[in-house]
Parts: structure tokens; sequence; C-alpha cells
């Protein structure tokens, strides 16, 4: 079991952050945060996550270009924003990273519906392995699904077969800016033991 400390940092006092210290954020952090998050488990090791670290003002006037306004300033004001891609030919590396089933291209190549959920599903969870590893090397995050998708896929992923998931800023969270906190729905009503 993970202490407290650990406990709380990851999960009982992280909160999605609106707006920034005014604290960089290195590429030593984000190499960090890729090797931790590489290592949670996918459907036959599929890993379909592909990331873009947004970083440079010209990168990130991009960016601020595809978000809907609310998330304008969280996005402009933090210091690197990770766009979460979901690779559409993530079968094609299945030989590489399912070695012990050869076969395993074949369940998807020419099954746009297989390929489609099985790149929404396992992205999703690599997202959430990224925000989780984000937290264990010390910042917070602001996931984002409020942007328009069509433009994020043609500034950052033209002709390549990534598609966005979605966005997330990364840094120091600013306290002050955060909102009271929301309401979980309990153990009995999210949740059956049968």
């Amino acid at each position: 079991m993970l202490n407290e400390t650990a406990l709380h940092t990851l999960f009982l006092d992280a909160r999605t952050h609106n707006g920034w210290r005014d604290k960089p954020v290195s590429d030593e952090q984000l190499r960090q945060i890729y090797d931790l998050m590489k290592w949670g488990p996918t459907s036959a090791n599929c890993t379909p996550a592909r990331i873009v670290f947004v970083q440079s003002p010209q990168a990130k006037e991009k960016l601020l270009a595809c978000m809907n306004p609310g998330n304008i300033e969280k996005t402009r004001t933090a210091p690197v924003t990770a766009i979460i891609g979901m690779d559409l030919e993530f079968y094609e590396k299945l030989p590489r990273l399912f070695p012990h089933n050869p076969d395993a291209r074949s369940w998807f190549a020419g099954n746009r519906q297989a390929i489609d959920s099985t790149a929404m599903r396992n992205s999703s969870l690599q997202g959430g392995y990224f925000i989780v590893a984000a937290r264990a090397v010390g910042l917070d995050c602001a996931p984002m699904s409020g942007f328009n998708a069509e433009k994020i896929n043609e500034a950052f992923f033209d002709g390549t077969p990534v598609r966005v998931n979605f966005v997330c800023s990364l840094g120091y969270g600013d306290t002050s800016k955060l909102h009271a906190r929301g309401p979980r729905l309990a153990f009995d009503e999210a949740c059956r033991i049968i």
C-alpha cells in the first residue's frame, strides 16, 4: 500500500488547475512522465497514445486557436500543454509490442470499428496513467476536452494516422485560482459487488 503522502499527491489532494505559477517544467520531467506512464497496461500492449508537448510560443499559438473560449487562458498560461493523441495505426506495432501472438495485427487490420474503439479506449487509459505520472513527478494537471478536434488534428497531426483524444496542461498550479472541490458519488451510488 502506498503511504498517505503518495495517496494525497496522486488522488486525495490532487486537483484540476485553472491557473499556474510562473515556474517552468523541464524536458526531463516530460520524459519522466512518459517513462512512467508507458508501463501502464493496455489491451494486447497496443499502447496507441501519442503525445505532443506544446511548449514553444509558436506551437502554443497554434493550439490556442483550437481551444474553446473557456480553456484558452489556462492553456495560454500553462508552461506546457500535452496533446494526448491516438494512433489509428497502432496495430502496425503489435508484432514488436505483442510478440507472443504473431497474429495480433490481423485482429485490427481492415476492421475500422475495432481500430477506433481500441484506440480510444486504450489511449484514454494511457491518458489516465499520464495524469497520475505527472502528479508523481510533482506537477499539477488540467485535463480538457473543450477544443475543436478537427483543428487540432490539422494543426498537429496532419498527414499522420494520429487523432486527438484530449489535452492536458501541466505545471505548478496556483491554488488561489482553484474552484471549490466538486463532490463525488458515494461507493453505493457508483458501484455494485455481485
